[in-house]
């Protein structure tokens, strides 16, 4: 049996998708951007910034599920230049501990409000 949630704490979307679905033993996460919780703008232009709030932010709903970013298996960063590849490995350097969790890094062509990465568990 699933169970879904949707976070009050990040940007209220009126998109139909749950920011969280746990099946099993096994939690999954909607993709996240660098978002400001309370009105869904971007928190800046700078990738390193929009990295760390992407984090942040799913640091906020890891906590509701009582997690935190250790417990994360894996995760897919998806950037928009692979330019920006280095300043992503300096914030989950900063943020995240070892063992880290597995990670893909994929480059696409755009991203939501225009980020420059996002970030799916």
């Amino acid at each position: 049996m699933s169970r879904h949630y949707f976070s009050r704490q990040l940007y209220q979307s009126a998109a139909p998708f749950s920011h969280y679905v746990e099946h099993g033993n096994i939690g999954y996460t909607a993709g996240i951007i660098g978002q400001r919780p309370s009105t869904g703008e971007l928190v800046s232009d700078d990738v390193s910034q929009q990295c760390d709030a992407m984090l942040s932010n799913l640091q906020i709903l890891l906590h509701e599920q009582g997690l935190t970013l250790r417990d994360l298996l894996r995760t897919t960063v998806y950037l928009t230049d692979y330019r920006d590849f280095a300043a992503i490995n300096d914030v989950f350097a900063e943020r995240l501990y070892e063992p880290y969790p597995a990670r893909t890094t994929v480059q696409v062509a755009s991203l939501p409000l225009g980020a420059k990465g996002r970030l799916n568990q």
